[in-house]
C-alpha cells in the first residue's frame, strides 16, 4: 500500500470519527482544511519538490 493511500484512508477515518461529534460540515472543514494549511506552511522550494514528485507519480 502506498503512502498516499495510507494518508487518504487515515483522512477518511478521521472524518468518520469527527462526523458524529462535530457535524458533517465542520468535520468536512477539518478534513479539507488541515492538509491545505499544512501545504501552505511549506517553503516554496518544498512545494515545488512536492509538485514535482506528484507529477512523476501521475506520469508512470
Amino acid at each position: 500500500m502506498s503512502t498516499r493511500t495510507k494518508i487518504v484512508i487515515g483522512g477518511v477515518a478521521v472524518g468518520l470519527l469527527l462526523m458524529p461529534l462535530l457535524g458533517f460540515w465542520l468535520s468536512l472543514l477539518v478534513v479539507l482544511g488541515v492538509p491545505t494549511v499544512a501545504y501552505l506552511m511549506l517553503d516554496p522550494s518544498q512545494r515545488r519538490r512536492l509538485r514535482r514528485v506528484s507529477r512523476k507519480e501521475i506520469g508512470r
